[in-house]
């Protein structure tokens, strides 16, 4: 007797996507598969995004909607969750890892980029909606805490004084246009989460004199009322890798009772966790990344003019064997391009880039649990624009503890 298929995530979605017989335009059909795959993680809700004609069809197959689904996907939905959050800017889901493995449930994900969209799907079992200005944030379901890692646009607060005389807008009401800052801003007006935590480059706070990070500060705590509190947190303390994000994590003072001194922001892992050695990361089996000879030229070439204009700028080239406590410099998403800013020495040859397994642990990901369906360029581009996602994870865990201990 014929084994019975196991009908998983994949079958479902199929099963609801072809049943809705869909006829939209590229952008309009790949937002209807985030809907249903965000139905599937949370079937007691209509997420938005479904048309009229697949309402009926939803509804039907709501009863059939089990976690079993889930089994193949390296991330599933808990079945047990302590609070909800929302990750937006997506990326690969560093936020989803951390704040998932502190007892939370993803109810909403955005990320416009089509290749993130499917390492996501791949490891999580959802498709994140696109283009965040095109969401109705008034449909997002309810959520505790904001997630975002979001891409820093320059703006300032240069000009509000001329607006002023002029009785214009300024501020929140008028630089909410076209940055996305301020479509994080926009929806924690309209949802008034508990708590958010947002990541970006170090040189935000710094960036323009210190104006775009006034612009960020007022916003959050003077206008929307948020208690505040930021750090510098280096992840070099988690995964052998310099990199230098500030970390902001704010609370609504109508639904927790905090100070902004008791906003914990962990500069170091919590006892226990171990840290891994850039040299048991590195591999000696590695033979198909060997900078090309035109590459390396040219890498050479750079960092002699460097030196000679008295800059330290250059490729970073580890040398064997990688000592003890070892780390490496911030990996972008530009390192497919030639692996410049971290190259492993290759003794009788040219040196090499890292491999997307090596690579990806720098931000603290496991290669036998997560996965990439993208090319490795792609997947390159993705690990530099990721996170150091346990760093996340610790400052996810004292927002937890906040979200259950300090509530109104």
């Amino acid at each position: 007797m014929a084994k019975k298929k196991e009908f998983t995530y994949l079958d479902a979605m199929t099963e609801i996507i072809s049943a809705m017989e869909i006829h939209e335009s590229a952008s309009e059909y790949q937002n209807i598969k985030a809907a249903v795959t965000h139905f599937l993680q949370t079937p007691d809700e209509i997420p938005q995004g479904i048309p009229e004609t697949g309402r009926k069809i939803i509804e039907e197959y709501r009863p059939k909607v089990t976690f079993d689904f889930f089994r193949k996907i390296p991330f599933p939905p808990p079945i047990e969750y302590d609070f909800k959050f929302i990750d937006l800017f997506a990326g690969i889901g560093g936020f989803r890892l951390a704040f998932q493995a502190n007892g939370g449930k993803c109810v909403f994900s955005s990320e416009w980029n089509e290749f993130a969209q499917k390492t996501y799907e791949a490891n999580y079992g959802e498709i994140p909606y696109g283009d965040i200005h095109l969401i109705d944030k008034n449909a997002i379901p309810f959520f505790d805490v904001l997630c975002a890692g979001f891409p820093c646009q320059p703006f300032s607060l240069a000009g509000v004084s001329k607006k002023n005389s002029m009785g214009r807008a300024h501020g929140f009401a008028d630089q909410a246009q076209g940055t996305l800052f301020f479509e994080i801003a926009e929806l924690l007006k309209i949802k008034r989460p508990a708590a958010f935590m947002l990541e970006n480059v170090k040189n935000l706070e710094s960036h323009d004199k210190g104006k775009t990070f006034e612009v960020i500060r007022n916003t959050l705590e003077d206008e929307l009322g948020y208690i505040v509190n930021w750090k510098i947190v280096d992840g070099s303390k988690w995964v052998p890798q310099h990199r230098e994000r500030i970390f902001l994590v704010g609370y609504n003072p109508d639904l927790i009772d905090i100070t902004k001194e008791e906003i914990i922001i962990p500069l170091e892992p919590e006892p226990g966790y171990v840290r891994k050695e850039l040299r048991d990361i590195i591999r000696n089996d590695v033979t198909d990344c060997t900078l090309g000879p035109g590459t390396w030229a040219t890498l050479k070439r750079h960092k002699k003019h460097h030196e000679e204009a008295g800059h330290g700028f250059g490729y970073g080239l580890h040398t064997l064997p990688i000592k003890e406590g070892e780390i490496t410099r911030t990996i972008s998403a530009r390192y497919s391009k030639d692996g410049a800013e971290i190259l492993i020495e290759q003794p009788g040859n040219r040196p090499r880039h890292l491999a997307v397994d090596e690579a990806m642990q720098l931000q603290g990901y496991d290669p036998s649990q997560f996965v990439f369906p993208v090319s490795n360029c792609q997947a390159f581009r993705q690990i530099g624009n990721s996170v150091v996602w346990p760093a996340i994870r610790s400052c996810a865990a004292q927002m937890a503890i906040i979200l259950r201990d300090r509530r109104k």
